[in-house]
């Protein structure tokens, strides 16, 4: 049975998202970065929606252990060293640090839950990862 209060939620984000991107004028807040880092963020937030599309489809095929391993070593804590986020944070508002902490501190419980072999708590878990993301990009916009 799926939970209506997140169906909900994910629905209005992405009714959000839609009207954010046919409105004139962008309202989220801007994000000044030196050239180099905003490239590097922009590279590393690509690389996470790559994870999650490969998180999806090895969900599809039953390879719970697969999308175990790619959401922890690609978005997951195991995963900040690679990225330099330590780096990219004192760039950053505090806002934005907290939802990017939370998206993979969620990417991290997500690779466990994924581990025990059961869809449909993954697939809840895996939400609370994009939850983030949509979270990020609905607030904020890099420069």
């Amino acid at each position: 049975m799926m939970k209506i209060p997140q169906a909900c939620l994910l629905a209005a984000s992405l009714i959000l998202a839609a009207q954010t991107c046919a409105a004139d004028e962008d309202t989220r807040i801007k994000v000044d970065l030196p050239a180099m880092m905003k490239t590097h963020m922009l590279h590393s937030m690509r690389d996470h929606l790559l994870a999650v599309h490969e998180i999806q489809v090895a969900l599809a095929k039953g390879a719970f252990d697969k999308a175990s391993d790619i959401a922890e070593n690609r978005i997951g804590m195991s995963s900040l060293e690679s990225h330099n986020a330590a780096h990219m944070a004192p760039f950053m508002p505090e806002g934005m640090q907290n939802i990017g902490t939370e998206m993979h501190h969620a990417a991290s419980r997500f690779a466990m839950t994924a581990s025990e072999g059961d869809l449909p708590r993954s697939l809840a878990a895996l939400s609370k990862v994009t939850e983030q993301c949509v979270a990020c990009h609905m607030t904020y916009r890099v420069n």
